[in-house]
């Protein structure tokens, strides 16, 4: 059975493709979540005026892979202390969130958010927000499996 879970971890490039090469995972589709405006192009995103987040919408085999390991990938493709920016790309589009689809999500990326806190793996806190999943608008074309096309995979 097939189940969809959102990541928002800065430039969804990189993202989409640490997702796209897990076993279990069926689809990752780089796009936006968050924002205002319905249908959102990649350019009004970076504008900062519509509040989306650059996400990627990972469709995944519950019987494969499991949410909390996606979370684990989530928590290590980037760096989840940097509000509003990942490395060079600095605005509201690229901040750390997890979008959950239903409870069992939530409390799992919760659970997860508080482990690493206080854990300290990452030596300050977690800035990273849990928000309810809503609208998810796909990005242009041009963006979809960006590392494959440009020779990065």
């Amino acid at each position: 059975m097939s189940e969809k879970a959102w990541f928002g971890a800065g430039c969804f490039w990189g993202v989409e493709h640490a997702f796209r090469k897990t076993e279990g995972v069926k689809d990752a589709v780089s796009g936006f979540m968050g924002g205002e405006a319905a249908n959102p192009t990649y350019r009004q995103v970076c504008s900062g005026e519509t509040g989306h987040v650059e996400v990627v919408e990972v469709t995944f085999d519950a019987s494969t892979v499991s949410f909390e390991q996606l979370l684990s990938i989530f928590w290590d493709v980037h760096d989840p202390t940097q509000l509003n920016r990942q490395g060079p790309d600095i605005g509201e589009q690229y901040r750390s969130v997890i979008f959950y689809n239903d409870e069992p999500q939530r409390v799992a990326a919760e659970a997860s958010k508080t482990e690493l806190d206080t854990s300290d793996r990452f030596g300050t806190q977690i800035v990273t927000s849990v928000e309810k999943a809503g609208e998810f608008f796909p990005a242009e074309g041009y963006h979809q499996r960006y590392y494959e096309k440009m020779g990065y995979a």
